[in-house]
């Protein structure tokens, strides 16, 4: 990854960054990583990520987190 991308989090993180998924858009996609693992990061396309969105607000995923 560049060193010029520029990743954002969630202020849900929790103060210390330990619940922290990082994203940033560089040359098109999007990119995903874990602030305690930035070497490992999934790209994806806007539009993919845009559909999970969709179903994280409609609530498709919150059996993973209960």
């Amino acid at each position: 990854m560049s060193t010029s991308t520029t990743w954002q989090k969630s202020s849900f993180s929790g103060g210390n960054g330990e619940n922290c998924i990082e994203v940033a858009q560089q040359e098109g996609f999007i990119v995903m990583r874990e602030s305690d693992d930035p070497g490992l990061i999934i790209t994806t396309t806007p539009a993919k990520l845009a559909a999970f969105i969709q179903g994280v607000k409609a609530g498709e995923f919150d059996h993973f987190t209960g």
